[in-house]
C-alpha cells in the first residue's frame, strides 16, 4: 500500500522579473547530467547511467533565476538551446523525428509520443528517502492545452511527476486556461504565464518549482528515469529543468534525519511540495 500526499510550501518570494539570460550547454554525457543533479546521501552506479536523445536535447544550465532554479540540467522534447530568452516566438520547435517512449505514452492513454529525451540510472539512498526539485515548461502553453506533451519522473517504475491535486503534470493539468480567457485552469496558482515575455526564458509558460519527496523507499538499489517527449506530433518544445545537487537523501526543509518510527515503515509516502514565487500570474 502507498499513501500519496500532496503538500505546498509558500515561501512568499516576490520576484519582479529576472534579467539574466539562462546559459545552456548541450551534452549527451549521461554521467555529467547525473553528476550535476547528484546531492547528499545518494550514490549513483556509474555503469547504470543511460542517456537517450539528440546532441542538443539534453544540457546543463546556469543563470536559471527566471524559472526559480539557479543551475542544473534540462531535458527537452526538442532543442535545449532554444530555451534561452526572451520569449520572442510562440512556436519554438526543435522537431527531430526520433522515437517516443512507451512509459510516457502510458501516462496519456496510449497517445503516440515522439522525440523522447531520457536519463536513467540506478541509485541507493542512505536514508531510504529521496528528494529533488524540478520545473516543467512548454511552448504548448497557452494556445494548445490539448496537446499534452508528457514527462515522467519514474522511481522504480512509478511516476512522481504529479501536480498538487495528484494529476500527472502537463500543460493540460497545470495552467490558467487558454489565452484571452479569465484565469481559472487546473492548478492555476502554480503556473507562470510568459506570453508577455516577463521572464527571460523562451517558453510560453512554466510551473513553479516543485519538490518531489519520496519517503520510505528503503534499502537496496532503486531505478530512476527522467523522461520527456512530444505527443501526437513533433511540434513545439516542452522541457523539464532539474535543480543541480537536489537529487538527495536529505529533506531540504528538515536536514535532521527523523527517527525511524516516524518514517511510516512499510509504507511509501510521496509528497510533492512547491516553492511558491509570486510571479506573473494571469
Amino acid at each position: 500500500m502507498k499513501l500519496l500526499s500532496i503538500t505546498s510550501v509558500f515561501l512568499g518570494c516576490a520576484i519582479s522579473g529576472y534579467s539574466a539570460a539562462v546559459t545552456i550547454t548541450p551534452t549527451t554525457d549521461g554521467g555529467l547530467l547525473a553528476g550535476t543533479i547528484l546531492g547528499s546521501g545518494v550514490t549513483i552506479d556509474p555503469g547504470s547511467i543511460s542517456y537517450t536523445g539528440s546532441a542538443t536535447q539534453g544540457a546543463t544550465f546556469t543563470d536559471g533565476g527566471a524559472i526559480g532554479i539557479s543551475s542544473g540540467i534540462i531535458l527537452t522534447s526538442g532543442d535545449a538551446t532554444l530555451a534561452v530568452g526572451p520569449n520572442s516566438s510562440s512556436g519554438t520547435t526543435g522537431s527531430l523525428g526520433t522515437p517516443g517512449d512507451a512509459d510516457l505514452s502510458g501516462l496519456i492513454g496510449g497517445t503516440p509520443t515522439f522525440d523522447a529525451n531520457i536519463l536513467e540510472f540506478e541509485f541507493t539512498t542512505d536514508t531510504g528517502d529521496l528528494f529533488f526539485d524540478f520545473v516543467f515548461a512548454s511552448e504548448e502553453y497557452n494556445e494548445f492545452l490539448g496537446f499534452i506533451d508528457p514527462f515522467g519522473l519514474f522511481v522504480d517504475g512509478v511516476n512522481y511527476a504529479l501536480a498538487p491535486d495528484g494529476s500527472p503534470i502537463s500543460v493540460g493539468t497545470v495552467n490558467c486556461g487558454p489565452t484571452g480567457t479569465d484565469p481559472g485552469g487546473p492548478n492555476c496558482s502554480f503556473f507562470n504565464n510568459n506570453d508577455g515575455g516577463f521572464f527571460d526564458i523562451e517558453y510560453d509558460g512554466f510551473t513553479d518549482v516543485f519538490t518531489a519527496s519520496i519517503l520510505g523507499l528503503g534499502a537496496g538499489t532503486h531505478t530512476m528515469k527522467f523522461a520527456i517527449s512530444d505527443a501526437s506530433d513533433m511540434e513545439l518544445d516542452s522541457s523539464v529543468f532539474i535543480a543541480g545537487g537536489s537529487f538527495s537523501a536529505v529533506d531540504p526543509t528538515n536536514p535532521v534525519p527523523l527517527p525511524p518510527t516516524t518514517l511510516l515503515i512499510g509504507i511509501g509516502l510521496l509528497a510533492v511540495s512547491m516553492r511558491k514565487f509570486e510571479l506573473n500570474k494571469r
